[in-house]
Formats: structure tokens, sequence, C-alpha cells
């Protein structure tokens, strides 16, 4: 009986080479000239800096208040928007841990208190349009499954503007978003944004 031996293929998830890239980004990456050191302001807004991070993996230790309220991970996107709250609006949030993507409340109708935040939160889309300050949500994906946050900055008919911290190596703290009316409703034209947060009093 003749027996044929099959060579076995070696398949690559993409899930490890995502894994791969980013981490080849974070530990390779050349530092441009002229390019901020980890921990150099790079904006501000209201007062409240914006710090460089470099990878969007790095962290340089835990950013705790005078009173003991956790901050974040230095200088993640998360470690921003609460110092923000914090140093803004003088809001402490209840759970003052979790990733980017935790501080929206799936569970939660649009409108509805999330009291884990203390915050109003509005879904994308809403029939409320998104204001100056709000905290803004976005969903995690492949290559960053902790998700993101930023603060908006301003806001025009069609377009709001975010500020935010560790967008990545090369990206701006500044980003314009388009938004639409459509339906009695509020939009903000990206597919990953799950909605935004509110101080009640802002």
């Amino acid at each position: 009986m003749l027996v044929i031996k099959m060579k076995k293929k070696f398949l690559i998830s993409p899930v490890f080479l995502a894994l791969t890239v980013v981490t080849f980004i974070a530990v390779a990456a050349p530092q441009i000239p002229g390019q901020p050191a980890i921990g150099d302001p790079v904006d501000s807004f209201n007062g409240v800096i914006v710090y460089y991070n470099g990878p969007v993996s790095n962290v340089s230790g835990r950013n705790l208040a005078s009173d003991n309220y956790n901050i974040g991970l230095k200088f993640q996107c998360v470690e921003f928007v609460k110092r923000y709250y914090y140093e803004f609006y003088r809001h402490k949030m209840p759970d003052s841990y979790g990733h980017a993507k935790d501080f929206f409340d799936l569970a939660l109708k649009d409108g509805e208190m999330n009291e884990r935040r203390a915050l109003i939160q509005y879904r994308n889309p809403s029939q409320s349009k998104p204001k100056v300050g709000d905290l803004v949500v976005f969903d995690g994906h492949i290559m960053n499954s902790y998700g993101h946050v930023a603060i908006i900055s301003d806001v025009k008919e069609n377009e709001i503007e975010i500020i935010q911290q560790n967008p990545g190596m090369y990206e701006k703290s500044r980003v314009n978003i388009r938004v639409r009316f459509q339906e009695g409703m509020w939009r903000i034209d990206h597919e990953g944004i799950l909605g935004w947060l509110r101080k009640e009093s802002a």
C-alpha cells in the first residue's frame, strides 16, 4: 500500500499577527528627531495638560491625587480624561478603575445615569448633541482591545474636535470628526464610538 505523507501547513492567526506587529512597533519603532519624550507636555485644554506617551502600551506608573483618588496609569488615555474631570470639574468617579471601553455601560438607555462614573450617558446616535467637555468612549478592536477615551474640545454645526492622550506615537492629540443630525438623532460619524458621558451640571 502506498502511503503519502502530507506536510502540515503552519497557519498564522490574525490575532497573533496583529499582536506581533503592535509589539514590534512598541519596541522597535525609532524616535523621530524632534519628537517629544515620554512625559513631555504636547497639548492642553482648560489648563489640563496632555502628555506624550510614546508606544500606546507604555505605562509610567500610577497617578494618584493628593486625596489618593485614582487618576489612572500614566500616560494612558484614561488617565487624561479622569484627570480632566477631576481638575476642571472637581469630579470623582465612584468607580475609578477600568479600561477605556468600560466607561460606557451597554445596558443603559440614551440619557440615563451611569452610576459607576456618576455621569449622564448618551448613546451614539443620541437625541442629545455632543457638547464641549463630554467624555467620548471608543469600543475596542483587533489592534486595541481596551478601547479609547477622549474629551470633546470643540463643537461646530457638523463637526466635533476631540483632544486625546496616548493616540499612538505618531498621531495627533486633536482630531476632527463629522457629526450629523438625522431622523431626530445626533450621530458622531465614527463606527468605533459607543457614545459620550456628561457631567450633569457641565
